[in-house]
Protein backbone atom coordinates (compact mmCIF):
# COMPACT_ATOMS: atom_id res chain seq x y z
CA UNK A 1 0.00 0.00 0.00
CA UNK A 2 3.01 2.35 0.54
CA UNK A 3 4.01 1.90 -2.49
CA UNK A 4 1.37 2.43 -4.10
CA UNK A 5 0.91 5.85 -2.26
CA UNK A 6 3.94 7.11 -2.84
CA UNK A 7 4.16 6.19 -6.82
CA UNK A 8 0.85 7.92 -7.23
CA UNK A 9 1.75 11.27 -5.54
CA UNK A 10 4.64 11.02 -7.57
CA UNK A 11 2.79 11.06 -10.81
CA UNK A 12 0.21 13.62 -9.51
CA UNK A 13 2.83 15.98 -8.13
CA UNK A 14 5.42 16.20 -11.26
CA UNK A 15 1.93 15.95 -13.82
CA UNK A 16 0.68 18.72 -11.82
CA UNK A 17 3.74 20.43 -11.93
CA UNK A 18 4.17 20.27 -15.37
CA UNK A 19 0.53 21.21 -16.11
CA UNK A 20 0.15 24.14 -13.67
CA UNK A 21 3.81 25.67 -14.73
CA UNK A 22 3.39 25.37 -18.12
CA UNK A 23 0.30 27.06 -18.17
CA UNK A 24 1.67 30.12 -15.97
CA UNK A 25 4.88 30.67 -18.21
CA UNK A 26 2.00 30.44 -21.19
CA UNK A 27 -0.11 32.82 -19.60
CA UNK A 28 3.03 35.36 -19.05
CA UNK A 29 4.52 35.23 -22.21
CA UNK A 30 1.21 34.91 -24.54
CA UNK A 31 2.44 32.54 -27.46
CA UNK A 32 3.91 29.18 -28.24
CA UNK A 33 0.79 27.94 -26.32
CA UNK A 34 -0.66 26.09 -29.46
CA UNK A 35 2.45 23.31 -29.53
CA UNK A 36 2.00 22.48 -25.76
CA UNK A 37 -1.67 21.91 -25.51
CA UNK A 38 -1.55 18.10 -26.25
CA UNK A 39 1.20 17.62 -23.67
CA UNK A 40 -0.71 19.82 -21.17
CA UNK A 41 -4.28 18.01 -21.37
CA UNK A 42 -2.21 14.69 -21.15
CA UNK A 43 -0.27 16.23 -17.60
CA UNK A 44 -3.96 17.45 -16.43
CA UNK A 45 -5.24 14.31 -17.34
CA UNK A 46 -2.87 12.36 -15.39
CA UNK A 47 -2.98 14.58 -12.39
CA UNK A 48 -6.95 14.35 -12.26
CA UNK A 49 -6.83 10.31 -12.27
CA UNK A 50 -3.79 10.11 -10.16
CA UNK A 51 -6.09 13.11 -7.84
CA UNK A 52 -8.64 10.98 -7.97
CA UNK A 53 -6.61 7.90 -6.63
CA UNK A 54 -5.43 9.91 -3.60
CA UNK A 55 -8.84 10.88 -2.88
CA UNK A 56 -9.83 7.38 -2.18
CA UNK A 57 -6.51 6.09 -0.71
CA UNK A 58 -5.98 9.12 1.88
CA UNK A 59 -9.99 10.79 2.32
CA UNK A 60 -12.37 8.43 2.09
CA UNK A 61 -15.14 8.45 4.72
CA UNK A 62 -17.21 11.68 6.24
CA UNK A 63 -16.02 14.77 4.59
CA UNK A 64 -14.36 17.09 6.48
CA UNK A 65 -12.55 20.95 6.33
CA UNK A 66 -9.52 19.77 4.83
CA UNK A 67 -11.62 17.52 2.11
CA UNK A 68 -14.01 20.19 1.31
CA UNK A 69 -10.43 22.45 0.67
CA UNK A 70 -9.30 19.91 -1.41
CA UNK A 71 -12.18 19.31 -3.62
CA UNK A 72 -12.84 23.08 -4.07
CA UNK A 73 -9.45 22.75 -5.78
CA UNK A 74 -10.52 19.46 -8.00
CA UNK A 75 -13.50 21.59 -9.48
CA UNK A 76 -10.96 24.51 -9.88
CA UNK A 77 -8.53 22.00 -11.60
CA UNK A 78 -11.31 20.33 -13.63
CA UNK A 79 -12.08 24.18 -14.87
CA UNK A 80 -8.72 24.81 -15.84
CA UNK A 81 -8.65 21.67 -18.23
CA UNK A 82 -11.67 22.51 -19.39
CA UNK A 83 -10.74 26.36 -20.42
CA UNK A 84 -7.79 25.00 -21.60
CA UNK A 85 -9.28 22.05 -23.98
CA UNK A 86 -11.93 24.59 -25.28
CA UNK A 87 -9.32 27.42 -25.90
CA UNK A 88 -6.61 25.31 -27.56
CA UNK A 89 -4.09 27.07 -26.52
CA UNK A 90 -5.49 31.00 -26.85
CA UNK A 91 -3.42 33.42 -24.41
CA UNK A 92 -6.84 34.59 -22.97
CA UNK A 93 -7.59 30.56 -22.03
CA UNK A 94 -4.04 30.00 -20.45
CA UNK A 95 -4.65 33.19 -18.31
CA UNK A 96 -7.94 31.82 -17.06
CA UNK A 97 -6.81 28.44 -16.75
CA UNK A 98 -3.70 29.87 -14.75
CA UNK A 99 -5.45 31.32 -12.81
CA UNK A 100 -7.84 28.48 -11.74
CA UNK A 101 -4.53 26.39 -11.46
CA UNK A 102 -3.26 29.17 -8.95
CA UNK A 103 -6.15 28.58 -6.73
CA UNK A 104 -5.88 24.70 -7.22
CA UNK A 105 -2.40 24.67 -5.95
CA UNK A 106 -3.72 27.47 -3.31
CA UNK A 107 -6.02 24.80 -1.99
CA UNK A 108 -3.58 21.86 -1.94
CA UNK A 109 -1.46 23.86 0.36
CA UNK A 110 -4.31 24.98 2.55
CA UNK A 111 -5.65 21.82 2.82
CA UNK A 112 -2.87 20.11 4.91
CA UNK A 113 -2.96 22.56 7.46
CA UNK A 114 -6.61 23.05 7.84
Amino acid sequence: MQAILVFTLVLHVLSGVFWAGSTFTLARRGVGAESLVRPQLGAAGIAVVTGAALWQLLHSGSPGTTEYILLAGAVAALAAAGVQGLSRGRANGQRLAAALLAITVTCMAAARYA
